[in-house]
């Protein structure tokens, strides 16, 4: 498997990853973030990766800019959203895609990466609920949710010595993306 920065010649395969993977109901949800977070200047820098296995796309990740609303100016990044095709799930994609974009994002001085995701999963990639952590979302998390609202360090030490209201780029405010 190959894990790739993708580019503009990606799209297609990229967005064909997200509407495998994201039952029908919410793909067209999805593929309109993606196109949006692409083109939101707001954004950048975003990490867009690519898994391929079997010479075709399996999996795609999305990193965008996102900062914490404190008096220290710390670099940070929303993961959101990640899909691997149903039948190549299962077999590590996701947590190899997960790893080199925190590796990558590391790598350009980013601090913070949070993430509104499934709680059983994610922890299994180091994150950690961010709540209890002095980080609020964009948006409220329900309580029955609030453990899906999660932070992974970068920089040890950050967490900590920053907590507040996490901003995101305008193409992810909208409240309808922060249900889970």
């Amino acid at each position: 498997m190959i894990i790739r920065k993708s580019n503009n010649s990606d799209l297609n395969d990229l967005l064909e990853v997200e509407r495998k993977a994201f039952p029908v109901d919410e793909g067209p949800e999805i593929i309109e973030l993606i196109v949006g977070l692409l083109n939101d200047p707001t954004a950048k820098p975003v990490l867009s990766l690519l898994a391929i296995k079997e010479n075709r796309a399996a999996g795609h990740i999305l990193f965008t800019r996102a900062r914490v609303d404190s008096n220290q100016q710390i670099s940070a990044a929303i993961l959101a959203p990640m899909a691997v095709v149903p039948d190549l799930q299962g077999q590590g994609i996701g947590g190899r895609l997960i790893a080199e974009g925190l590796l990558l994002l590391a790598e350009l001085n980013c601090k913070l990466v949070f993430v509104l995701g499934h709680p059983d999963y994610y922890p299994r990639h180091g994150f950690k609920p961010a709540g209890s952590l002095g980080f609020k979302a964009p948006f409220p998390i329900p309580e029955e949710a609030f453990d899906a609202w999660m932070v992974q360090e970068l920089s040890p030490g950050t967490i900590g010595s920053v907590k507040g209201k996490v901003l995101c780029a305008n193409a992810l405010n909208q409240p309808r993306y922060w249900l889970e």
